[in-house]
């Protein structure tokens, strides 16, 4: 995991340091100049760092599911460990996109919350989540705990593709990609970016899936020596 550890932390430092430092130019001469993306412009290197975070969000709760799955089949705790581990991530991810998000939409809309379905969308990912806590702390029994636990994890797993791919384009909302926009998907599905910004931006996904990988593993660590405490402790 060191390699992870500092892997993650190197390719973070040098997207945020390079992503704000590398200027924009309407023609650029060279690798250190990103182009001007219409209607973006400075705000355009919020890409390099929202979507990424956006994208290891529904990492963290889709490996949840995948444990949760693991297990209702297994009965092992092991597998309810991770799965609370990597939900609590994703869960902290999202907050996370929610603030770059209102960042990036007072200063593209004009205010920090517009109630845009992609907005609306995260914002109902965080509610789901925080009720997956909630249902957590009020069993008191670790079998029951884990098994309905890992019931609402896969429950509300299969709505992460829903809200974070399906509704906010089918609905009308301000984010590229949303139903009746002109201009396409944006610069990111659609692979718009130059390629200096593209390599940045793959290295951005690339340093925070390791980020939550590490992060994911420390908290499994974590959990798996207070749960033998609790256990010596009964």
């Amino acid at each position: 995991m060191t390699f992870v550890k500092y892997g993650s932390i190197l390719l973070i430092t040098f997207v945020l340091f390079a992503g704000i430092a590398i200027p924009l130019s309407p023609s650029p001469q060279n690798w250190l100049q990103f182009p001007v993306i219409p209607g973006l412009e400075e705000k355009a290197r919020n890409i390099l760092y929202h979507v990424p975070i956006a994208w290891t969000t529904v990492v963290a709760f889709l490996v949840s599911t995948f444990y949760g799955f693991r297990y209702l089949k297994t009965r092992n705790i092991d597998y309810d460990i991770k799965s609370v581990s990597s939900a609590g991530l994703g869960f902290m991810f999202c907050f996370l996109a929610t603030v770059t998000g209102a960042l990036w939409a007072k200063f593209n809309w004009g205010s920090f919350w517009n109630w845009d379905p992609r907005e609306t969308s995260i914002f109902v990912l965080l509610l789901i989540y925080g009720a997956y806590f909630a249902l957590r702390s009020a069993l008191e029994t670790e079998e029951k705990r884990a098994t309905l636990s890992a019931v609402y994890s896969m429950i509300a797993g299969i709505t992460v593709p829903f809200f974070i791919f399906v509704m906010p384009r089918i609905m009308s909302g301000l984010h590229p990609g949303a139903k009746g926009d002109a201009e396409g998907s944006g610069p990111v599905v659609q692979m718009k970016m130059s390629p200096n910004m593209l390599v940045l931006f793959l290295l951005g996904l690339l340093g925070f899936t390791l980020l939550y990988v590490w992060l994911l593993n420390l908290r499994v660590r974590i959990a798996r020596i207070e749960y033998e405490r609790s256990i010596h402790h009964d």
